[in-house]
Formats: structure tokens, sequence, C-alpha cells
């Protein structure tokens, strides 16, 4: 961020002049030239440039002649390829190809790992003891319990099994019926459900 590399601006106006100068003053001067002049000065292919030396130091401003491209256009034959690497000052230095690992292949080799641990360590618990008691088999538990109970006898020949029956669903309908039956009667003896009554066979009486 520090490089910097400035062309030629013109100064026709007041305005012009004066952002020229501000813009000469933000470099570190050069006692060779007037900063100013230079950018005001400088050509084609020029260019006032300032680089970061050692420790980050802004350097002192320069006049810098830009290099033109010395590339060819078309294919080049490999036989001056070769002669241009043999001669590069970085010869060597990539001829061996490096696969580095990335942050995706570290992550992804953690993440295998830690999910190949965690089934090891899965397939290495016990198995489920198998239920004993009524009460682990599932199921209601206090109820085989009474089911099962047993009765004193007197200790004349040990205690006997006592079945209790089971309710059902047939069972409780039975009874939600009896119960409805019962206090419909109850409705029709009294005073109410007599008056009920002969309301009703009298409308059917005086409709024949």
């Amino acid at each position: 961020m520090g490089n910097r590399v400035q062309h030629a601006l013109r100064a026709f106006t007041a305005k012009d002049q004066k952002d020229l100068k501000q813009a000469s003053e933000t470099y570190r001067p050069n006692p060779r030239f007037a900063t100013e002049d230079a950018i005001r000065d400088v050509g084609t292919g020029e260019a006032v440039t300032s680089f970061l030396e050692n420790k980050g130091i802004p350097g002192i401003v320069e006049r810098t002649l830009i290099r033109p491209p010395s590339s060819q256009i078309g294919p080049i034959d490999p036989a001056l390829r070769a002669q241009l690497l043999a001669s590069s000052p970085v010869k060597g230095k990539y001829d061996t190809a490096l696969d580095r690992d990335s942050a995706y292949e570290i992550l992804r080799r953690r993440a295998d790992q830690a999910a190949a641990e965690a089934n090891g360590a899965a397939q290495d618990q016990p198995a489920p003891a198998e239920p004993t008691s009524p009460w682990q088999r599932g199921g209601s538990g206090a109820d085989d319990g009474l089911t099962h109970a047993r009765r004193y006898d007197g200790g004349r020949g040990g205690a006997a099994p006592v079945e209790r029956p089971r309710s059902s669903s047939g069972s409780r309908s039975d009874s939600v019926t009896e119960v409805f039956a019962k206090s419909f009667a109850r409705q029709i003896g009294s005073k109410t459900g007599q008056a009920v009554v002969r309301g009703i066979l009298g409308s059917l009486f005086r409709k024949r």
C-alpha cells in the first residue's frame, strides 16, 4: 500500500496548480529535483514513483522511466525457451512442483479422524442387558404384580396364585350403558318423567 506511482498532472488553472502542489507535498522530497516540477513535466513512459524501503520506510521520490515490454508476438520455439530458462535468475527455484495441503484438506482429515474415533468408541460399548423383571420388560409392571398376587390359605398348602380379571374396553362401555339406563329409568319414575311421558302419549293419541 505504500508504493506509489504518479503520472503527469497538468496544471493550467489555479485549482490544478493547487492540486499539483498538494500531490507533491505527499512525497518524501528528493534533493536532486523539485517534486512539483517533476510531476508536471513527466512525459510518455515516465512516472514519479516512491517505493517502500527496509522496515517499511517510504523511499525518496524518483523520476522513473518505465521499461517497455520486451516480449515477442507469436509462439516461442523450444530452443529459445530452454535458453531463457537457463539464463533466468530464478533458475531451479520452481522446477519441483509442490502440492501443499490446503485448509480444506486439513480440516477434512480432522473430521474423518474424529468420526472414526467416535464410531470405534460406540462399537466398544457393551450391549444393554436383557430385562429380567416385569418392570424392565415394559408394559404395566404394577398390573403384572397385582394379577399374580397370592392368597394366604392358613398354612394348609402354600399360597396359590390369584388371577385378577383385567378390564377391557368392552366392559367399560357396558358399565357406562348400564349407568345411563338406570339414570333414565329413575327420571321416568319421577314426577317430571311421568309428565313428559303423558305429554308424548297425549300428542300421539290426538294425532290419531
